[in-house]
């Protein structure tokens, strides 16, 4: 079965968009013949065959009710403000990870480049030395204040036997 248009019905086209178009007076012209016939679209509201039905519910968008909470509504305006004047949060923390990792290996290099001098080196030496036993002074002086009684008693009498011999000794 062959569709054909009727002549009465025909598809009016604009004039092009071209500056030649312009300038001619807009006219309407006629589409050439075609083989099949293309029915206008339905109008829904309205029924051919009967009264028009007000009593209908009329179909409308639903709201997502995530995006029409007030909180998401703030923080999506915070991201895109966020965006728009510098990078994201996350990439600004890799970037400045990134950058302190970078100084950290320079101060390394700088250091394995610069070479030690022989009194630098006993300098250092001499720092640590003292360091170890100030450490070892503190730690013997955190174990006589956590030794019991009985102990400091007994090192306060050796000291003054001790110091009692001495006395005697220089005495003759």
């Amino acid at each position: 079965m062959q569709w054909t248009i009727p002549l009465d019905y025909s598809i009016p086209l604009c004039c092009a968009a071209s500056a030649y178009g312009e300038l001619q007076p807009h006219q309407r012209r006629m589409a050439p013949t075609v083989s099949c016939y293309v029915p206008p679209p339905p109008d829904y509201l309205t029924d051919i065959h009967g009264p028009r039905h007000d009593d209908l519910i009329k179909p409308r968008k639903l709201l997502n009710p995530v995006k029409s909470s007030r909180s998401h509504q703030e923080l999506h305006r915070e991201l895109m403000t966020s965006c728009k004047r510098n990078k994201p949060e996350l990439e600004r923390v890799l970037e400045c990870r990134r950058r302190d990792q970078l100084i950290k290996e320079r101060k390394k290099q700088e250091e394995a480049r610069r070479k030690i001098s022989p009194l630098e080196a006993e300098l250092r030496k001499r720092h640590q030395a003292l360091e170890e036993m100030e450490l070892e002074q503190q730690k013997d002086e955190r174990d006589k204040l956590a030794a019991p009684e009985f102990v400091k008693v007994k090192e306060n009498l050796r000291r003054t036997s001790y110091a009692g011999k001495e006395e005697k000794d220089t005495t003759p």
